[in-house]
């Protein structure tokens, strides 16, 4: 698992399995975001056994799938909603994380510009500089 810290409150990983939910929780995560859809890969956990586990542990689950790069509004809005609802450290996570960054990315655009998500993005190692003219249209509307 690689996690990857994009601020003081909310990282993103690539696939999360049932064996490193403890290790999530003893780094002080308390909320989990999928954004794998099931079935994408052979031998990937499926999302309501992670989530039964991960809630056992006490985490907070949520399962917003992205698949093929398909952002929907609704996707985004979901997304949004769990951050700002949440006191505590986030983790996103999908099979490499771009889906989770860029996810995170649409949902801050309203309220950042695209140079500092920009930013915060290849700080945690991830391009979106593709994305920025649509983070743009997002922040000026």
């Amino acid at each position: 698992m690689d996690i990857r810290q994009v601020n003081a409150s909310f990282a993103v990983a690539d696939q999360v399995t049932e064996a490193d939910l403890p290790q999530l929780k003893a780094q002080g995560f308390g909320t989990l975001i999928c954004n794998r859809p099931d079935g994408e890969v052979d031998g990937q956990p499926g999302a309501e056994m992670l989530a039964a586990r991960a809630r056992e542990l006490g985490f907070d689950w949520h399962w917003i799938p992205i698949s093929s790069g398909n952002f929907t509004p609704e996707a985004v809005m979901a997304f949004d909603q769990v951050l700002a609802a949440t006191g505590q450290p986030v983790l996103a996570f999908c099979r490499s994380g771009t889906r989770s960054i860029t996810l995170w990315a649409l949902a801050q655009s309203s309220r950042h510009t695209s140079a500092e998500l920009v930013a915060a993005a290849a700080q945690a190692g991830y391009d979106l500089s593709p994305m920025a003219p649509l983070f743009d249209a997002r922040f000026k509307s």
